[in-house]
């Protein structure tokens, strides 16, 4: 393993709007650098935005469509609320000034007119699209969003890539991105498996694929092989190094200029057991070919 990516959630780092508890992520910083390994920072605002940062911002209320919390409702910003934006960038360049000169800081991951996680996604149904119409939404008032964060994230983050976890679907984003980041911009899907699952997303894996050679590029597993359910997604039901191994093949798949995805991230749970190190081993020397 070559690094390690974090995912936690503005609201608890910032409880208490100017008083971040940096602890946690002190405590990751301090291991990655005497481990010798680097680090991808994943901060979810969206749905887990702390509620001071939603006083006198734009919100509804949708069901959170996957994830942690899936099937309830929460309370969710508008992405493109000037209230709610304007709290997150503060919070960001907090981030940029505390770490951004960590030799281990490699990625951070671009969000603010998110909903779930650092993902290009919007709560989806029908129900859903009409009520984000009726709060204002437009796709002007969308891009015009991630413009802006782009280049908030270019100012704070000036030592480190920057990803973009998304799709085929929101490629004017992806365009805009790269104009902002240029070949500091890693682009990534964050449903690699194997198998099939309901109601899994669109396989995109092509679409990141497509890029790698021109801009870093990267794939995050769906889930970890180790559960019964998981493992039948990932690839081979009640056989997670299985699972994992054909998961792994699928994604380092080379494009048609011969050029495979520069990273993938594998969850926790199928890094530690033992079973699973010799599927690591081989996907460590797919790297290094």
């Amino acid at each position: 393993m070559s690094g390690v990516a974090v995912q936690i959630n503005w609201r608890d780092i910032e409880p208490v709007q100017g008083k971040p508890e940096w602890s946690k992520l002190d405590e990751l910083f301090a291991a990655a650098e005497s481990s010798k390994k680097w680090v991808h920072v994943a901060i979810f605002p969206g749905f887990f935005s702390p509620e001071w940062a939603l006083e006198g911002a734009k919100t509804d209320l949708f069901e959170i469509p996957y994830g942690p919390g899936h099937d309830t409702v929460a309370k969710l910003p508008m992405p493109w609320d000037r209230v709610y934006l304007n709290r997150w960038f503060a919070f960001v360049r907090q981030v940029g000034d505390r770490y951004g000169k960590s030799p281990v800081f490699r990625i951070i991951a671009a969000a603010g007119p998110t909903s779930v996680s650092e993902e290009t996604t919007l709560p989806s149904s029908p129900q859903a699209k009409q009520k984000l119409l009726q709060d204002g939404y437009t796709l002007d008032k969308y891009l015009g969003a991630w413009e802006e964060t782009f280049h908030v994230y270019a100012q704070a983050f000036p030592n480190q890539c920057v990803s973009l976890a998304t799709g085929k679907r929101n490629i004017a984003v992806v365009e805009r991105a790269i104009r902002v980041f240029g070949r500091r911009l890693a682009i990534q899907m964050n449903d690699l498996h194997a198998g099939s699952a309901k109601g899994a997303a669109p396989d995109t894996t092509e679409f990141i694929r497509s890029y790698s050679g021109q801009i870093i590029t990267g794939l995050e597993m769906r889930g970890a092989s180790q559960d019964l359910i998981p493992s039948k997604t990932m690839g081979a039901e009640g056989d997670p190094p299985l699972a994992l191994r054909r998961s792994i093949d699928k994604g380092m798949a080379l494009n048609k200029a011969g050029r495979h995805v520069n990273y993938l991230e594998i969850y926790m749970a199928d890094v530690l057991p033992p079973a699973m190190q010799p599927v690591l081993r081989y996907a460590a020397s797919l790297f290094q070919h």
